[in-house]
């Protein structure tokens, strides 16, 4: 059994370590900004978050507000 935990430990321990890596080991240290409006190429296109556009359209006046 703790032969078992040892092996374990062994394998996520550096697994860990390595896909922390940017935070742990970098001067300001962050996790990568994985929101939808923090990726350019889906900016560029148009696409946003869904909270936003709501928001977005919500404000806008509806066609019978217009007349």
């Amino acid at each position: 059994m703790l032969k078992l935990f040892l092996i374990i430990l062994a394998i996520l321990l550096p697994a860990i370590l390595l896909m922390g890596y940017r935070v742990f080991f970098t001067k300001d240290g962050k996790f990568p900004h994985t929101h939808v409006e923090g990726n350019p190429g889906l900016r560029k296109k148009g696409i946003g978050c869904v909270k936003s556009q709501d928001k977005i359209e919500r404000k806008r006046k509806t066609i019978l507000e217009i007349e």
